[in-house]
């Protein structure tokens, strides 16, 4: 076997893999569900909630599976009494200061807090004391901060620094009252904050939520349909969340193979368009003064017809094409491939050229 190949056994399964894995990674390969919290796989380790603690043979403690790096013929117990009553706590001790207002929340259905603390049968009275009464903050277009449903997992922090690298939220505050926020508690706004929605994709409660999408609906109302977004030709995929017909909100497609879940603001937010009352769906000749509807064929028509007349009075290289970056590469190619072989000449030419 090679030196960088390692043989371990988890839950008395015996798996091979690499050097340099942690414990959760090669769990969830191999099909075992380890519960987590503050774990998103697009983030660096970073061990904070303990949900995904685990018994390792011969260590007298239990050790968070998302930080801790496997070792050869490592022996894993990723359930147990033990384990299941460290979680229990975990979960209890979240939702002393968490809001019980579940069935109204934007994020039912769709929250790992609720689905842990029905996991684990715990309702959130087994500890008292000062809770947070922080105000919903919601002073710009796109994103909704409700504070009170925060635990405080990083999440939003660590994905705004290490892959948007905006930085436009840290921790502030200390002890009981550290929240992630911008700096100086301001308002989100253009000049501090992307608004790529990667704060509220990672978010595993209903602490960050799209506000535009609020109140029209919960995840079980939604059909999710996947599609690529159109707004440039990186090819981003997407899923809008359809409800009656209409699209309600966008969120990530983190199977994504050229995004992994990531979006600008305009593949998140900028969808009015799709149902505007002022977007053309038919195509529209001029006759006079006017604008008329007509059918494609129509339409294509006349454009063949004014080229060849163009090019019939001033030459084939007279006109030409442009091309889109939203358009995907075959339909580029094939734009240029018209141009060359129809109006017989290389006068082409795309958007995106600098």
């Amino acid at each position: 076997m090679s030196k960088d190949k390692m043989k371990i056994k988890i839950d008395g399964k015996n798996i091979t893999c690499s050097k340099g894995d942690t414990i959760l990674k090669v769990a969830n390969r191999v099909g075992i569900k380890i519960p987590t919290l503050c774990h998103d796989y697009r983030l660096e380790p970073y061990g904070s909630c303990r949900f995904c603690s685990i018994e390792v043979k011969g260590i007298h403690r239990l050790l968070p599976a998302c930080t801790t790096p496997i070792e050869d013929k490592m022996e894993v117990t990723t359930e147990s009494d033990t384990i299941f009553r460290v979680r229990k706590r975990l979960a209890s001790l979240m939702l002393s200061n968490h809001p019980k207002d579940c069935m109204r929340c934007e994020a039912d259905g769709e929250c790992r807090l609720q689905d842990l603390a029905y996991d684990y049968d715990v309702d959130g009275r087994e500890y008292g004391g000062e809770v947070w009464d922080l105000p919903i903050r919601q002073a710009n277009p796109f994103i909704t901060y409700e504070p009170n449903k925060c635990i405080v997992c990083g999440r939003c922090v660590r994905i705004c620094n290490e892959v948007v690298m905006a930085g436009t939220i840290d921790f502030t505050g200390r002890g009981f009252h550290t929240v992630p926020d911008t700096a100086f508690r301001t308002a989100r706004t253009l000049s501090n904050c992307n608004f790529c929605g990667q704060c509220v994709s990672t978010c595993p409660t209903g602490a960050l939520t799209d506000k535009k999408g609020r109140g029209k609906g919960r995840a079980r109302d939604f059909k999710k349909v996947r599609t690529t977004c159109g707004y440039c030709g990186t090819g981003c995929s997407l899923f809008l969340n359809v409800k009656d017909n209409k699209v309600v909100k966008v969120t990530s497609d983190f199977d994504g193979p050229v995004n992994k879940g990531s979006l600008c603001i305009k593949g998140r937010y900028g969808y009015d368009f799709i149902h505007s009352p002022d977007r053309i769906t038919t195509p529209l000749i001029r006759k006079g003064k006017k604008f008329v509807e007509a059918s494609w064929d129509e339409a294509l028509g006349l454009i063949a017809k004014k080229l060849k007349a163009i090019q019939a009075k001033h030459g084939p290289d007279s006109v030409g094409a442009f091309s889109s970056s939203r358009c995907t590469n075959e339909e580029n190619f094939l734009l240029a491939k018209f141009v060359r072989t129809v109006y017989q000449n290389n006068n082409v030419d795309n958007c995106a050229r600098v």
